[in-house]
């Protein structure tokens, strides 16, 4: 597991004015905006504090990778504005026995109208027929803890949902995209 050899831990201090969700959200766009600026791809995060009950993302923001890639990172200026909301261990190496991980973005396409105004334009079908071929049921209630974000081209509020689970190895793409999210690594569950 040489490309997540190493760790810090990002933890969110408690702080009167912000919640936790609201430093997090500002903590992973200001790791994606870094990743992005470095060309990245070899950093991953988990979240040690992950629960889906209650469903929680935590307060920890895990970095993962070579003790290179992340001395790289740490050595940006990506922290600042958030120096007084959080607390950075240095890096170091992943204990022995921990489980691999994969941490994954996950999208929900929950909007039956959204779903409905698509087929009209691909079909060419009025409202009632797609209305008829996509019943309101076809809503899916995602159930992962997620981190609100606002994208940097459309500034629009999205969120991006997280899943976290243990695996038996590794599978797919190798590294990770700009927000650290596994495309296919396993990082060291610990």
């Amino acid at each position: 597991m040489a490309m997540t050899s190493h760790y810090i831990d990002t933890t969110l201090l408690p702080d009167p004015e912000f919640s936790h969700a609201h430093l997090l959200g500002a903590l992973v766009a200001k790791l994606h905006r870094a990743l992005v600026q470095l060309g990245s791809t070899d950093i991953g995060i988990s979240f040690p504090g992950y629960s889906l009950r209650p469903r929680t993302l935590g307060t920890i923001l895990r970095l993962h990778g070579s003790e290179a890639a992340l001395r790289g990172l740490m050595e940006q200026p990506w922290l600042q504005g958030m120096r007084d909301h959080v607390h950075c261990t240095p890096p170091a190496l992943v204990p022995e026995g921990a489980v691999p991980c994969l941490v994954q973005r996950r999208q929900f396409k929950t909007s039956p109208d959204r779903l409905r105004r698509r087929r009209m334009r691909r079909k060419g079908e009025t409202a009632e027929q797609a209305a008829a071929a996509i019943p309101d049921s076809v809503e899916r209630t995602p159930d992962l803890p997620y981190v609100q974000l606002r994208s940097a081209s459309t500034g629009q509020p999205f969120c991006l949902f997280v899943e976290q689970k243990a695996v038996q190895g590794t599978a797919g793409q190798e590294g990770f995209n700009t927000y650290g999210l596994s495309l296919g690594t396993a990082v060291p569950w610990f």
